[in-house]
């Protein structure tokens, strides 16, 4: 399964960003919606920038921009893979905490982060 180039634009709607796009209503069909709490099959419905309803099947109003999701993960936001939030390292910690830096963060339509692990003695978990 691919990741979805909307997804970014996914994001950018999510969080009420003050930029527009030109559609006021936009559909994504059929991808493999993931959220926190559950992944499904499902189509996401965007009205003037705002999330308006994630269900399966939602038929497209007239006039709305349909992009077709299937075979596509469909993520609530951008996802950074490798960030240092107050991370200790060579007896220095990093600048940003864990609230300064996921807020710089979901300024800018990031709204997941997997922060770097240091391990301890060859131990992930313990780092």
């Amino acid at each position: 399964m691919k990741l979805l180039p909307c997804v970014a634009l996914f994001a950018f709607l999510t969080f009420r960003s003050t930029c527009r796009v030109a559609a006021t209503v936009i559909l994504i069909k059929g991808g493999k919606v993931v959220n926190h709490d559950l992944q499904q099959k499902a189509d996401v419905l965007i009205k003037d920038g705002l999330i308006a309803e994630v269900a399966p099947d939602i038929k497209a109003p007239a006039g709305a921009k349909v992009i077709d999701a299937s075979g596509s993960y469909v993520m609530p936001g951008g996802i950074d893979p490798h960030t240092h939030l107050a991370m200790p390292f060579m007896g220095q910690v990093a600048c940003d905490d864990f609230y300064s830096g996921q807020a710089a963060a979901l300024a800018g339509g990031t709204t997941m982060h997997i922060d770097f692990a240091l391990p301890v003695n060859h131990d992930l978990m313990a780092g």
